[in-house]
């Protein structure tokens, strides 16, 4: 008796996959996604991810060992912690996607990766507020102004700011520190000028203890960030600017683990002894002063708000 095979085709292109012929069997199953952009994304990745495993001929252990090192990643996140961003940081995938995204004129403030310790639970505070939350460190008094491409001044700017202590921990690191500390939110005023005082912040390793840093001591990489202040700047008819000012005396700028440092987001630290400089009755400790002027590319009229 013979067996009427009522399957179509299509569903038989499902049986007997090879290496050869499973890639596009996953992809023919997608050929039904409305969204266009999402089928040429998923397409692409199916492509590249079937590439790299007959490329280097993945065993099946090292597959398990991946899926348990993608895990235990997911399994370090927490509201304070982002370990996948963190991976995204260590492999340049962070700066390629914000490369691409934000193409700006050299004269505007460049971007650089957001870091996995911002905070959306940050206070809000006047201009020249102290953020250190008590924390000791060297006084860091920091003057900030935000323009336009003209020098024209941008007004009711919003500029997040966060940055490490002089021990390279971030307030959410620093044992018995419940409250938000080395970090805030400012507004500009008509000047387009911002301030604050805080602490000097240090060059820190990122952190070692989970899956990254697992792989940055595989493969011989240094866990140190050059020391840098963090800010995210967004005003009306503008582009956001996410960045960070580093100290042109750090030794780590050369081999930052997530690829953040860019020329231009280098500057001075001025330092100051106690009694002198432009802060010395605002303090009676030997100080920085940090000062940077911000310039923002406009929004293209089609762009979303």
């Amino acid at each position: 008796m013979n067996v009427i095979d009522t399957q179509s085709p299509r569903e038989r292109a499902m049986r007997d996959l090879t290496s050869d012929t499973i890639t596009d069997a996953v992809i023919s199953t997608m050929r039904d996604t409305e969204d266009a952009r999402v089928a040429e994304i998923l397409e692409s990745l199916v492509r590249h991810l079937h590439a790299f495993v007959r490329d280097v001929g993945l065993t099946e252990e090292e597959w398990a060992r991946g899926v348990d090192f993608l895990t235990r990643t997911g399994q370090m996140c927490t509201s304070t912690r982002q370990e996948f961003i963190l991976l995204s940081d260590v492999l340049g995938i962070t700066m390629l996607v914000d490369s691409l995204s934000n193409r700006r004129p050299t004269e505007t403030t460049q971007n650089s990766v957001l870091g996995p310790f911002f905070r959306e639970d940050r206070p809000h505070h006047a201009d020249a507020a102290d953020i250190s939350g008590g924390l000791p460190g060297t006084p860091l008094f920091f003057e900030g102004r935000v323009v336009n491409r003209a020098g024209a001044p941008v007004a009711d700017a919003a500029v997040d700011v966060w940055h490490s202590d002089g021990d390279g921990h971030y307030d959410v690191e620093v044992s018995g520190q419940a409250d938000p500390a080395m970090r805030a939110l400012f507004r500009t005023d008509e000047t387009g000028h911002f301030g604050f005082r805080s602490i000097r912040p240090s060059s820190y390793p990122i952190p070692g203890d989970g899956p990254v840093g697992e792989l940055l001591g595989a493969t011989g990489r240094s866990l140190m960030r050059p020391a840098h202040v963090h800010l995210l700047i967004e005003a009306e008819g503008f582009q956001r600017v996410t960045t960070m000012l580093f100290p042109s005396d750090d030794s780590y700028l050369d081999t930052d683990p997530v690829f953040g440092v860019k020329e231009s987001l280098i500057t001075s630290y001025d330092t100051y002894e106690a009694g002198a400089g432009p802060c010395r009755e605002l303090t009676d400790e030997p100080y920085t002063v940090l000062r940077h002027t911000f310039v923002l590319e406009p929004r293209p009229a089609d762009s979303p708000g």
